[in-house]
């Protein structure tokens, strides 16, 4: 089943988040790899099993081997790096800002793909894990790459949209 298919399945009260899924699958804006890479690492990022089998088969064809793993390795590293960011930066003991996190997190620097692709992907899942120091931090390395704005929006539509497309199905009635 397809990404498409997959969102079909949504009940009628969701037929907003049906055309959004639709309107990202068909976006030009953004290129292959950039779209399929974000609908990946966001679909792995949701947790939810229905979405990402149906992501895996969406960009089976349309994405590489690296691309595809570093998608993966996005919605990974980020599952962890937003709880603890978003720790550091909601506590109100700013000791722990100035403390390593002693994570690791190699794939950040060394993604296998366009450094810039890597980024949007983690800001996406960021995004969606609603950890603001990590939007902050890949925002800004978007920016140092040349990344406008219309794609950085973008990155987190497509969050939002995979975000509700996966709450709606797991609790559709």
């Amino acid at each position: 089943m397809s990404l498409k298919e997959f969102a079909d399945t949504l009940p009628d009260y969701a037929k907003d988040i049906r055309l959004n899924i639709s309107s990202l699958l068909n976006d030009q804006m953004l290129g292959d790899q950039r779209k399929y890479g974000l609908l990946l690492a966001c679909a792995h990022g949701t947790g939810y099993q229905p979405i990402v089998q149906a992501t895996e088969r969406e960009v089976e064809e349309k994405l590489s081997d690296a691309a595809k793993n570093a998608a993966r390795a996005a919605a990974a590293v980020m599952a962890m790096n937003n709880v603890y960011y978003r720790f550091v930066h909601l506590a109100s003991n700013q000791e722990y800002a100035k403390m390593p996190a002693k994570l690791r997190m190699n794939v950040i620097g060394s993604p296998g793909i366009d450094k810039a692709d890597f980024e949007l992907f983690s800001l996406a899942v960021s995004a969606m894990n609603g950890c603001g120091a990590c939007i902050d931090s890949h925002e800004k390395v978007l920016r140092d790459h040349n990344v406008n704005a219309d794609i950085i929006q973008t990155a987190a539509r497509v969050g939002a949209v995979m975000a509700a497309v996966a709450k709606v199905h797991a609790t559709a009635v």
